[in-house]
């Protein structure tokens, strides 16, 4: 039996910034190309004939965007058929979490525009890329509670109620702070300095924290149960 096909292969990447100030945020960029013509959507394209999919995904965050990143985790695959209304495309998505202070965006080749949106107040997306978006935050929802993905989005050393703000922000819901640090602290991986926080006005100014990657490298070796 022959079987036809005319289908393309796409990634889009849905890369997600924290700041305390902002919160979490997504990076877009602005189509200046049909379909969806100056309309905001994820970074992403087709895949070339050589690439992999990592490949794939990297080179066009970096030609849309101008960043690069280091780890993307495959978020999973979308292939409605009228998804694309040129033609079928099956899309793999993948997810970040990054620093939005630490790139320097810049619009490229299809993108007229590319900038960070607080995920509260997204303008309307191309495609079918609020689904994928949605999709993407349950995942990051998921994982935070049971892998300490957070802390590289904090400075070096941090005040212990930033990185309650961190896990509340993603969550979006509030937290039992006595038991979310007494929780966090039993594990050993994240450890009090003598160094204290600097407040503005009055107040007790407590004990800065740092994370120490090498602890949890090794108690996830050892079979760490990391859940909140």
């Amino acid at each position: 039996m022959t079987v036809l096909q005319n289908i393309k292969l796409a990634v889009d990447a849905v890369v997600f910034g924290y700041t305390s100030k902002e919160g979490l945020s997504v990076l877009l960029i602005k189509r200046k190309v049909a379909p969806f013509e100056k309309t905001w959507a994820l970074p992403g394209g087709l895949v070339r004939d050589h690439e992999s999919l990592e490949e794939a995904v990297e080179r066009e965050l970096k030609e849309e965007t101008g960043i690069s990143i280091n780890y993307l985790e495959q978020l999973y695959t979308f292939g409605q058929p009228q998804r694309d209304p040129r033609n079928r495309v099956v899309s793999v998505a993948y997810y970040g979490l990054v620093k939005p202070d630490a790139f320097e965006i810049k619009a490229n080749t299809d993108a007229s525009d590319a900038a960070w949106f607080n995920v509260e107040n997204l303008p309307p997306l191309a495609f079918d890329h609020r689904d994928i978006l949605q999709q993407a935050i349950k995942r990051l929802q998921g994982k935070i509670i049971y892998e300490p993905i957070g802390f590289e989005l904090l400075d070096k050393r941090f005040p212990f109620s930033e990185l309650e703000k961190l896990y509340q922000t993603v969550l979006g819901r509030p937290l039992d702070r006595r038991n979310f640090k007494k929780k966090i602290l039993k594990f050993g991986f994240l450890e009090e300095t003598t160094e204290k926080q600097q407040l503005e006005g009055a107040g007790r100014p407590g004990n800065l924290y740092q994370f120490n990657e090498k602890k949890y490298f090794q108690l996830k070796k050892e079979g760490i149960n990391f859940e909140l």
